[in-house]
């Protein structure tokens, strides 16, 4: 499960060290953090990072369909995780040591910045492969982080970027060696705690302010 420690001004939430899916007690966890980072005072940063091969693999699609009747509600709830980090008032930075497929890739954007391992693991987007169109919401946060041809390619071949060509493509901002992503990470997120607060949080929602709406819309999530 996710845990959340504090390096300096830095706070670094691990999501995991299994595939870190997106099971509604990861998803409360992963909020009750977001919580503490927000409420602290001062200057402050957030670094989201995972422990072994995967960074995130997206939804739980086995307690999903397992759960099917909740469908609507846990759609909700995941695009609820990414309209908040999206919109968080103070930096994030993801440092994607491995795996980041899915909704894990979608997380993934939904931070300011990203560092990804550039020998090895993938980013990707798979929903062409796999039958599960993207959601309004989702499709709205991928197309307000990335270019339009690189979303493009992403959404509609399931391309998988390593790191060399995920920075490339900027979908990451850096790909460096395996023991360096998590520093780097913090590094980055250090020189840039003196922007929480307010304004920065008003700078988000309004930047964002079509891709929060549509990930906010409750009524129809589904489109």
């Amino acid at each position: 499960m996710p845990s959340l420690d504090r390096h300096e001004n830095v706070f670094v939430l691990d999501l995991g060290d299994g595939e870190n899916r997106f099971h509604p007690d990861w998803i409360d966890a992963v909020g009750a953090a977001l919580d503490e980072v927000e409420k602290a005072e001062g200057p402050r940063a957030l670094v989201t990072a995972a422990t072994g091969k995967f960074y995130s693999n997206g939804l739980d699609l086995e307690w999903l369909f397992a759960n099917a009747d909740h469908y609507h509600d846990y759609v909700v709830s995941v695009h609820e995780l990414f309209a908040r980090l999206l919109s968080l008032p103070l930096v994030t930075v993801a440092a994607l040591q491995g795996h980041t497929f899915a909704a894990g890739a979608m997380f993934s954007l939904a931070h300011d910045f990203r560092v990804m391992r550039a020998d090895r693991g993938y980013w990707c987007l798979p929903e062409a492969d796999i039958d599960i169109p993207f959601t309004p919401g989702m499709s709205a946060l991928i197309q307000s982080r990335l270019a339009p041809q690189t979303a493009h390619e992403c959404m509609t071949t399931a391309r998988r970027y390593g790191g060399a060509d995920a920075a490339t493509a900027g979908i990451v901002d850096r790909a460096v060696p395996e023991d360096a992503v998590r520093s780097t990470a913090i590094e980055i997120a250090q020189s840039l705690v003196g922007k929480a607060g307010d304004t920065l949080g008003t700078i988000k929602a309004r930047m964002y302010a079509p891709a929060l709406a549509t990930l906010r819309d409750t009524a129809n999530p589904l489109g």
